[in-house]
């Protein structure tokens, strides 16, 4: 599931860094440097290692030049490189290189300018003046100007878009000159900005008048650091580096090709025989198997993340068992998290203990559905299911790591307390189309990452019922709470609405709580400044090749 999310920086374990400075003479100099990388891997990863390697640099007089192809697998195809369209995080990686927003979210999680070099925020917190960058244009010419910023608010809102509730949160984009626009709200958004940064990705308005939506998604255009070139449906994805990038010195690749990889162990595979740069989405099994491979190095971090069986409320759930608490509380009862988490990713994660990550604003205030298969039975027996139930279930293939298993493990655990569930794996692209149309089954699995610190994206999108394009669930009182926190501009206030929050999303559960993640990444030791997010979000603009001697 699409997820966008936190910008504090990813807590990497394995970190090669070298700093360059430009020649001083007009002829290339070479620079010789001893890198000292140490992989540090947790459980179940439990090797250090210490590799000395000679990296050879060659700066070049003046302007940078971007060098070499970063070959970057992908463990699925995106729906879409158009942002508004996107579904998950491999659509959004991949597109997400093309565009530039207003304001950008670093990795420390500051907001920080992008094409708005400056703001200002009206006292009552509902206007903002944004002063735009100028000089800026789009891959095919087009300069950047406040038309642009408003074309793609009301794009955003339109026919097309999964997400129009993230361009909605502004009442108004007004134009007050070509380099200057005014944004209202109909009060306080304290998630504004941060909500520019993950979907305001601004595309240029004569284009997409002149092509079309279905023009724009067969040829993609925007300001940003890569410019598209080709999509081989099936196979890959091919960008080339802007020249005319606004940002001094990048990118530092030439060239980047996002393949489509949908087995992690084939992606281990074409990265052992030095066939890609860097994958995701890996097995702590395979994270270990890497370590032994020269030339590779191995990253493992905490995701800002929740996977989970979500319940629907809305249309192929109306008037099942699902419906009462009870039911829905004994299943979260009857499944044996912790034993997952250890038989199928080593322990590499932990047992979420609510639709809030551990990382984020209000965590810590109910703890984890512990494993009590009995409590489970009386409870079903207490709402009038002794005997249990059947129910459908589906989950997407080739999504995340291991929860085809995953899946079938809580289908199990399910049916040791009498529910039955005929389970149905479904392709992930067609699986998110019928998600967004609210056509899957009663129960289905997915996760949910965010990038801004907080849960509110996660929440309000898989729980915004009609509204939210990814969401199966309404609850009044739910309702009630996001949008108090989604006004409130206090933090301790907010907090506190969270913890309500959550005490109330364990008394009526609208998922089964699975786990929190830790995830696996693994990359050849020539790809130098890669730095993912807890979101699994990267930007490829600072990232370049480095030439082992």
């Amino acid at each position: 599931m699409k997820a966008k999310l936190l910008g504090l920086l990813a807590v990497i374990l394995a970190v090669s860094m070298i700093v360059v400075g430009c020649a001083p003479a007009p002829t290339p100099q070479v620079v010789e440097k001893v890198v000292k990388e140490t992989v540090v891997v947790e459980k179940p990863v439990e090797k250090t290692v210490v590799v000395e390697k000679q990296v050879v640099v060659t700066p070049t007089p003046g302007k940078p030049q971007p060098k070499g192809t970063l070959r970057f697998a992908l463990s699925g195809e995106p729906n879409s490189l158009y942002i508004p369209a996107t579904a998950d995080k491999n659509a959004d990686i991949a597109a997400s290189q093309l565009y530039d927003p207003l304001v950008f979210q670093d990795d420390d999680g500051t907001i920080v300018p992008a094409l708005a070099e400056s703001w200002e925020v009206s006292k009552d917190g509902t206007e903002y003046i944004f002063h735009l960058r100028k000089g800026v244009t789009f891959h095919n010419g087009e300069p950047f100007t406040a038309d642009d910023v408003i074309a793609t608010w009301k794009y955003g809102m339109g026919e097309g878009s999964s997400w129009p509730d993230r361009y909605s949160i502004a009442k108004s984009v007004e134009k007050i000159d070509d380099y200057t626009v005014r944004v209202t709200t109909d009060g306080p958004k304290p998630l504004l900005l941060v909500t520019m940064h993950d979907f305001w990705s601004i595309i240029p308005n004569e284009y997409m008048e002149k092509v079309g939506l279905d023009g724009f998604q067969q040829h993609p255009i925007g300001t940003g650091p890569f410019m598209f070139v080709e999509w081989v449906k099936g196979d890959h994805i091919t960008y080339q580096a802007n020249p005319n990038y606004w940002r001094e010195g990048q990118p530092r690749v030439e060239k980047v090709i996002f393949r489509f990889i949908t087995e992690s162990s084939t992606r281990v595979a074409a990265l052992t025989a030095d066939e890609i740069d860097l994958t995701k989405r890996l097995t702590a099994e395979e994270a270990n198997q890497l370590l032994s491979v020269p030339g590779v190095k191995v990253i493992q971090y905490p995701v800002a993340r929740i996977f989970y069986i979500a319940f629907n409320n809305l249309t192929t759930g109306k008037g099942l068992p699902t419906e009462d608490a009870k039911v829905r509380q004994a299943m979260n009862y009857a499944v044996d998290v912790d034993a997952i988490l250890k038989s199928l990713f080593g322990g590499a994660g932990k047992r979420a203990a609510g639709f809030v990550a551990s990382s984020e604003l209000g965590y810590g205030v109910v703890k984890p559905f512990p494993y009590d298969p009995e409590k489970a039975k009386q409870l079903l027996a207490e709402a009038g299911y002794p005997n249990g139930f059947k129910i459908d279930m589906a989950c997407p293939t080739g999504a995340y790591s291991h929860f085809e298993e995953v899946c079938q493990a809580v289908a199990g655990y399910l049916e040791k307390v009498g529910i039955k569930v005929n389970l149905e794996f479904m392709e992930s692209a067609h699986y998110w189309d019928l998600e967004a149309k609210k056509e899957l089954p009663p129960l289905f699995g997915d996760s949910w990452a965010d990038e801004s610190g907080e849960a509110y994206n996660r929440l309000k999108g898989a729980l915004g019922g009609w509204d939210a394009p990814y969401s199966s669930w309404s609850d009044p009182k739910i309702d009630e709470l996001l949008d108090a926190i989604s006004k409130e501009v206090d933090q301790a206030k907010r907090k506190a609405l969270y913890e309500e929050l959550q005490v109330y999303m364990q008394e009526n559960p609208p998922f089964i709580y699975l786990y929190e993640p830790y995830t696996f990444e693994a990359m050849r030791d020539r790809v130098m400044d890669y730095y993912p997010r807890a979101s699994e979000m990267c930007y490829l603009n600072k990232v370049w090749l480095a030439t082992p001697e």
